[in-house]
């Protein structure tokens, strides 16, 4: 039996919205074989303490990939494992790859990280339309609030807004969350 094309579903909000939490339970209605992409590297005892939360929310059904970088890859190969897989968050995968030293090879200029990243992420857009499992992707939107003031900061704003705009262009579904109560911005029935 052929599997059939899954749904990407694109979850916004700010910080501590309740989006990760919302996403959980959306990726928990779409199937049975779950996967958790976390891109969160734990490099201290505070995120040591926030990853431990996300873990103990989590059924232990649920496999749990920790791949801060090469996001792309592991989706390509999860998909053809599981029924549903659940990226959080799309913003830490951006920040990983900008301050990643050695990212693209050859080249720092913040023109070549930002071109580089965006095409990581087309890229991860065009694998999860057809494929056969659903994505439900998390990410902040870090565009509400002031402006930047360093170059760093206003970099990762854009590349964090043009990512967003990539993911929910080519979404079924878009949910913002706010106060832990999700909106619905875009459905499968209202296509731009």
């Amino acid at each position: 039996m052929e599997k059939t094309k899954g749904r990407l579903i694109l979850v916004l909000g700010g910080s501590r919205s309740g989006k990760s939490q919302f996403a959980e339970q959306l990726a928990q209605r779409l199937g049975e074989r779950l996967a958790y992409l976390a891109t969160a590297p734990i490099l201290d005892e505070e995120m040591s303490r926030r990853v431990a939360k996300h873990r103990q929310r989590r059924p232990e059904r649920w496999q749990t990939i920790e791949e801060p970088l090469q996001v792309v890859e592991v989706l390509e190969s999860l998909s053809k494992e599981v029924d549903v897989i659940l990226l959080d968050c799309l913003t830490l995968w951006l920040s990983n790859l900008l301050l990643h030293d050695n990212l693209p090879e050859g080249k720092n200029s913040q023109s070549a990280k930002e071109d580089f990243i965006l095409s990581r992420v087309e890229r991860l857009g065009r694998v999860m339309v057809g494929s056969g499992a659903h994505l439900v992707v998390v990410s902040n939107e870090v565009g509400l609030g002031l402006v930047p003031d360093n170059p760093l900061g206003r970099l990762f704003r854009d590349i964090a807004g043009q990512a967003n705009q990539i993911i929910a262009r080519q979404a079924d579904e878009v949910y913002w969350v706010a106060a832990g109560l999700p909106l619905e911005i875009k459905s499968r029935a209202y296509q731009f």
